[in-house]
């Protein structure tokens, strides 16, 4: 056998070695009810949630709580089935937090409190298109 193709067979190896790995990581979002239930069958697996700030009528975010050293901070997350969830971040607030459109919590239940590992956000004005002004 050639010294090129036992290189390429290595590296074929390689790659289907890290697809494995990763397909292990990946992870799907579930609603609140869902990571519930995860979290009382004793899954230990970060578990995504995805979800909308609860704001009022006039667009004010609703139950958002700093810490007094501002080191953490509590918000209600609704998921895409209307259900409303306190979530705990032990770190301080994302810049962009108060804008975003969705936010995905990753993290787990404990106590009864969804506790939050790591905050992803979505904000609109991203993704927006911006209409061209022509003259």
């Amino acid at each position: 056998m050639k010294r090129s193709h036992i290189i390429a067979i290595i590296i074929v190896a390689a790659a289907i070695g890290i697809i494995i790995t990763t397909a292990g990581d990946a992870s799907t979002y579930v609603n609140f009810d869902q990571a519930q239930q995860m979290s009382d069958a004793g899954n230990s697996t970060p578990i995504h949630v995805v979800g909308s700030l609860k704001k009022d009528q006039s667009g004010h975010i609703i139950g958002l709580e700093n810490s007094v050293d501002k080191l953490s901070f509590s918000f209600v997350l609704v998921d895409d089935n209307h259900q409303e969830q306190k979530v705990f971040y032990n770190e301080p607030m994302p810049p962009d937090f108060l804008r975003s459109e969705k936010v995905v919590v990753v993290g787990g239940y404990q106590n009864s409190q969804f506790v939050a590992k790591k905050i992803l956000l979505k904000c609109p004005s991203k993704y927006q298109e911006q209409k061209l002004v022509t003259r």
